[in-house]
């Protein structure tokens, strides 16, 4: 699935972080614990140059205990990144970022300077909430629906660090389709702009090859079956979703499916791995590669000459 999706706010976000890029000491970014490859922001690594950079692994609640050791390892691996695995409804697991804000900028605090945080994500991976706690007041916007904050905006934490805070961001095109469904399903994209049933049908997919007994256990279903529609006919079956004729209630069901997924309901679930991260990405560049190729082979060719 091919995602474009990428609201006026946004060009003027990616504009001003440019800007003040220079005036940064360090950056936070927020990644949605279930899917840190699809949700990372797409200008971190662009924009930050050699400045220290803390991956925040937010919703871990939600997601599979160790494949976020995977992710944390693997990010801890690169070269000026340290990760953090929280849970933004923990207060204690949030102000730990503080922390590791000044183990990664120590001369800020020596020099008795503030540490210039910017703190970037995607939308709806929980950014505004974590700021929220930080602050220990309401400063950002929060809600379920992406891309609700619209600005950048200037927070004194009043504790030695100060945050500038960025609108959530996407990527233009998202060029990896998997990559795609994974932040539909997440809630990443607003519901308005996919169906239900294709990205319902990715996640009963997934679910039936990596995590088929939490299936069976939270639909009280006994042989699965073997493809994702048969799945989804199945949760509907059981859960009694009919329509007029005894048909069952797909759409509804679909919704069912990604709503308890989201929340948590059928248990903690990634939807990608380090390993599926990097093959992926091999894809991609391979494609965007090719794309470059094929458009300097189009400017190259000349213009046909107008008849008289």
């Amino acid at each position: 699935m091919s995602i474009q999706w990428f609201p006026g706010h946004m060009h003027k976000a990616r504009k001003e972080m440019m800007e003040v890029m220079g005036q940064i000491d360090i950056i936070i970014e927020v990644v949605d614990a279930r899917i840190p490859y699809s949700s990372e922001n797409p200008f971190a690594n662009e924009l930050r140059g050699d400045k220290p950079l803390i991956k925040v692994l937010n919703k871990c609640d939600l997601a599979n205990d160790e494949v976020v050791n995977q992710w944390q390892e693997h990010l801890n691996s690169q070269q000026g990144v340290s990760s953090l695995a929280i849970t933004a409804n923990e207060p204690t697991q949030v102000t730990k970022i503080l922390d590791l804000c000044r183990k990664l900028v120590p001369q800020r605090d020596e020099m008795g300077k503030d540490i210039r945080a910017m703190i970037m994500g995607i939308p709806n991976v929980g950014k505004s909430t974590i700021i929220n706690i930080l602050a220990g007041r309401v400063i950002a916007k929060t809600g379920n629906e992406p891309a609700v904050t619209k600005r950048q905006q200037r927070i004194n934490l009043k504790n030695g660090i100060v945050l500038c805070d960025t609108p959530g961001i996407l990527w233009p095109k998202v060029h990896n389709e998997h990559s795609g469904y994974r932040l539909a399903i997440t809630g990443a994209i607003k519901d308005t702009a996919f169906e239900y049933e294709d990205i319902a049908s990715y996640a009963a997919e997934y679910f039936l090859k990596d995590y088929p007994e939490m299936i069976k256990e939270r639909y009280k279903l006994g042989d699965l079956p073997h493809t994702d529609w048969e799945l989804i006919e199945d949760i509907g079956h059981a859960r009694g979703f009919k329509r007029a004729g005894g048909r069952v209630d797909m759409h509804k069901t679909c919704e069912i499916l990604l709503h308890e997924f989201r929340s948590g309901t059928i248990g903690k679930i990634c939807l990608e791995t380090p390993d599926m991260a990097i093959a992926e990405q091999i894809i991609v560049d391979e494609k965007l590669a090719q794309e470059a190729l094929e458009g300097k082979t189009k400017k190259k060719k000349p213009k046909k000459k107008r008849r008289r």
